[in-house]
């Protein structure tokens, strides 16, 4: 699936400009009267996981820096659930004045294809701030499990009498998405076991309760490394620098399987200009300080930082793509 490496290289060409513009360009911009003086008061950004999840560790280490530049502090606010809907709807609705936040992964693309009525679009409702990351899931097992490779608990799963459970973190999220096109593409039987957020799927898999999940390197990587929990493929196009020992699947034996997620900064859609450029200005100045890049490569993530057009031209590219992706897989909408 190359739409997403081919639209994060043409990110990759023009960032080196768009970082050295962007900050100035949208400091010009937030002279407007909407972006006087703000902000006045706290922001706050809300995460749809429970506490030590991706996006979780994202926004935590995005809003201190945050919190210095804007004079105000960036609070984050966890409100995991069943599904991203119900904070992503609260945001859609909330003040368009840049003081309530989002970030999200992949679900503004997948929403729309995820559940037949949703009271808000992700697309039209939603604009970006700033694409913040990106990062492969890992396929992990527990060590019980008589499988050591993509090959083996493809064999297993083939043999077994009764499905092997999965966990995921929400519906439609990149994890669930990786499992599901890993069953379409390796020809498996797998039972979907949902969690309000990756930390107690993680807990569920190192127990024994479910035998496998898709998550993301960094929440699952302290796992692996202890040994409480097996890798047997990455799910990005390349193998991560943080588990090279670890094959992508395409490598494994699945060479059409590709899923990246990616994290991204958001607000209501009628959030004024001169407020979005305000506060794409402060994350992308985050996003190129060393200690925000050094932190995010040492969870496996890679930073990127974006004009809100690209952030919103890449969600509209990952709504065809993700979509396709959903529809062959056979899921259906809730």
């Amino acid at each position: 699936m190359p739409h997403l490496r081919l639209a994060l290289l043409r990110f990759a060409s023009a960032l080196a400009f768009t970082a050295l513009t962007a900050p100035l360009a949208a400091v010009a911009l937030a002279q407007g009267p909407a972006a006087q003086g703000f902000p006045t008061h706290p922001l706050r950004i809300l995460v749809p996981s429970a506490p030590g999840g991706t996006i979780d560790i994202i926004t935590r280490a995005l809003s201190q820096l945050l919190t210095e530049s804007l004079g105000q502090p960036a609070i984050v606010e966890n409100r995991p659930g069943s599904a991203t809907t119900v904070v992503e709807e609260y945001v859609a609705r909330a003040a368009p004045d840049g003081y309530t936040l989002l970030m999200t992964g992949t679900s503004r693309a997948t929403n729309p294809h995820m559940y037949a009525k949703l009271a808000y679009d992700p697309v039209r409702d939603l604009t970006g701030v700033s694409l913040v990351a990106t990062s492969g899931n890992v396929l992990i097992v527990n060590p019980s499990l008589p499988a050591k490779s993509v090959g083996e608990l493809i064999a297993l799963a083939k043999s077994s009498p009764t499905p092997l459970f999965y966990g995921t973190a929400a519906y439609g999220s990149s994890g669930h998405l990786a499992a599901e096109l890993f069953k379409q593409l390796a020809g498996v039987k797998l039972t979907q076991v949902p969690y309000k957020g990756a930390a107690p799927a993680i807990a569920d898999l190192i127990g024994g309760q479910i035998h496998m999940t898709f998550d993301n390197i960094p929440v699952a990587l302290p796992h692996i490394k202890s040994g409480r929990l097996r890798a047997l493929g990455v799910t990005s196009a390349r193998r991560s620098p943080l588990l090279p020992e670890v094959p992508t699947i395409a490598e494994a034996g699945l060479p059409d399987y590709e899923m990246t997620a990616m994290f991204g900064l958001t607000a209501p859609a009628r959030t004024p200009p001169e407020v979005i450029a305000r506060l794409n200005a402060e994350t992308v100045r985050a996003l190129q300080t060393p200690q925000l890049r050094e932190r995010f490569a040492s969870l496996g993530f890679d930073t990127v930082g974006s004009t809100p057009e690209e952030y919103n031209r890449l969600v509209a590219v990952e709504y065809k793509r993700l979509g396709k992706v959903i529809r062959e897989a056979g899921l259906k909408p809730r």
